[in-house]
């Protein structure tokens, strides 16, 4: 009976040690992914803001043997691919976030990411986003908050473009015709310029997306200063083909 007492301990301190460990990697996943994506990402934030302030001029060819300058501090942390600052006013005082071109699984650690082929912030067709909705800054966490109206203002080095949300919808991973050039209506030529924002569904799985579509209200240009949606809300300037993220 002792040696079935032992083994019964012993296999009873392994599940202790294995809930343990399953707990340590859970607040892992769920908290500190969050902790240093969501800096980061204020880091890629600021350093896109001052880049465009400073006008972002591309670094000088090499004179002779004499090496390049390298980049300006504030240019350290951004990733090549950044491409305009995304703020929605819904999501809290002061939200905002990177957006970054593709949809791969590092490019969503970093901030949204721009669907490969979509239009542009601004342009005739599906400006196109996924970011996460839990993990690594869930950037897209409140995503179901959104209602009919709610703003939502993409920057860019040259001017802000304001969308305006018109509804919602949950899909499966497959139905890619939300991010078509017109939601929906794939084949379709566009006439207007379209925002969607696609992320995962429910919380903490990837079963379904949920879906936000805006349409372009007003474009407006950087210089002339934040549209009167942020300065309301005091935000300023400062495998195979899914829909995502999770």
């Amino acid at each position: 009976m002792s040696a079935v007492r032992v083994a019964v301990g012993t296999l009873g301190e392994l599940l202790v040690t294995a809930g343990v460990l399953v707990l340590l990697f859970l607040a892992w996943q769920l908290w500190w992914t969050d902790v240093v994506a969501e800096r980061a990402q204020e880091r890629t934030t600021t350093a896109l803001l001052e880049s465009w302030d400073a006008g972002a001029p591309a670094a000088p060819e090499p004179a002779g043997p004499a090496p390049a300058p390298g980049p300006p501090a504030a240019l350290q942390d951004l990733p090549a691919e950044a491409l305009a600052v995304l703020r929605v006013p819904a999501f809290g005082d002061g939200w905002v976030r990177p957006v970054i071109e593709g949809t791969g699984t590092e490019v969503l650690q970093q901030g949204v990411g721009h669907y490969t082929d979509a239009a542009m912030p601004g342009e005739v067709g599906n400006f196109a986003v996924a970011g996460h909705r839990t993990t690594y800054g869930a950037p897209f966490g409140p995503i179901a908050d959104l209602v009919e109206g709610d703003p939502v203002v993409v920057e860019t080095p040259t001017a802000f473009h304001v969308y305006r949300v018109t509804g919602s919808q949950v899909v499966r991973p497959r139905d890619v015709e939300v991010i078509a050039p017109v939601p929906d209506r794939p084949g379709e030529t566009p006439t207007e310029a379209w925002l969607t924002m696609t992320s995962c569904h429910p919380m903490f799985s990837a079963r379904e997306r949920y879906v936000v579509h805006a349409l372009l209200e007003s474009s407006t240009p950087r210089r002339d200063g934040p549209p009167a949606v942020l300065a309301a809300a005091g935000t300023g300037t400062a495998a195979g083909t899914q829909t995502g993220a999770g």
